[in-house]
């Protein structure tokens, strides 16, 4: 592949060679991993946030049971305190593909008494998924969810088989954990037990991104650099949202940001970002030296192991 002047055209030139050599055994290893789950569990199911990595693995589905549909629902547990633009994609993407759409809801959880709602300008409902997960896996009886989540992005999470065992109380125990020698996956369980399985644990976050440009994938305008009314909570930028009550001194300014990963609204943080075309991303995130989840997630930063304790009561 020649080279060219043009800035633009090196940048893409260099996405697809990188794509070409370094990520294409990673979608095979995952499209492996989707067809063995579908083949050894009896009620697999998909956890789709509209994240882009949720939004990797719903294709990766697609393209590895084509022309087939997925067979298997996806399932979105619904904070309420969304994106608009998430929201919309999600239903965008359902009506396109077909896949059937699973909803737990956290504010359903909220009116049965299941959980308590936080007050307060801190108050989240992040925490909260975990019981409206549990129900959902309970309801449906599923006996194996796929997740989107990385190692390269948190310290609990760098921790997670591949197939991640959960016990009849859908927690996870990191140490006993099964083995996963030379790639072989074990898959045994009793009734009530689960596994969360995560195939794209060995991704890092610029391989998202590159295998997105690749594949020409459509992802939430969210994740590009556009204009947003924003205030300063300990050093993020999170959304003026009605879902966030702001504090003395927290002040409303538009700044042009973008946001590396999605989650609840409360809870999520922007990053100063003019960003706004996927080499722009790709160039961005091949910068940077703090991970999406660390630099831009309030619900992380509550304790040293917030995440590792939620995971434990069965979190994501």
């Amino acid at each position: 592949m020649g080279f060219s002047s043009d800035p633009t055209t090196n940048r893409q030139e260099n996405v697809m060679n990188y794509q070409l050599s370094d990520v294409g055994a990673l979608e095979a290893e995952a499209i492996h991993i989707i067809r063995e789950v579908a083949a050894e569990f009896e009620r697999p199911a998909l956890l789709f946030s509209g994240g882009k990595d949720s939004i990797l693995l719903l294709h990766m589905a697609i393209k590895a049971f084509a022309p087939a549909k997925v067979p298997f629902p996806i399932m979105h547990v619904d904070t309420g305190h969304n994106f608009d633009e998430v929201i919309q994609y999600r239903d965008r993407r359902v009506a396109e593909t077909g896949v059937k759409l699973i909803v737990a809801s956290v504010q359903e959880a909220i009116d049965k008494g299941l959980v308590t709602e936080e007050t307060g300008p801190r108050a989240s409902r992040n925490g909260l998924q975990t019981t409206a997960l549990l129900e959902g896996i309970e309801t449906h009886k599923f006996d194996a969810l796929f997740g989107g989540a990385r190692r390269d992005e948190e310290k609990a999470r760098a921790k997670e088989r591949v197939y991640s065992f959960r016990d009849e109380f859908g927690q996870w125990d990191p140490k006993g954990q099964r083995p996963e020698l030379w790639n072989l996956y074990n898959g045994r369980h009793k009734q009530g037990e689960h596994f969360r399985v995560f195939p794209i644990s060995n991704w890092t976050e610029l391989d998202v991104w590159h295998y997105i440009a690749d594949q020409k994938i459509d992802v939430p305008e969210i994740y590009y650099a556009h204009k947003r009314m924003v205030f300063e909570r300990d050093g993020m930028w999170l959304a003026d949202t009605p879902y966030i009550t702001r504090m003395e001194g927290e002040e409303l300014q538009e700044r042009t940001v973008r946001f590396r990963t999605i989650g609840d609204a409360s809870c999520t943080g922007a990053v100063d970002s003019d960003a706004n075309d996927i080499h722009k991303v790709i160039e961005e995130v091949g910068a940077t030296r703090v991970t999406e989840r660390g630099a831009t997630r309030a619900d992380d930063r509550r304790t040293e192991a917030a995440m590792e304790d939620r995971k434990k009561e069965g979190y994501f």
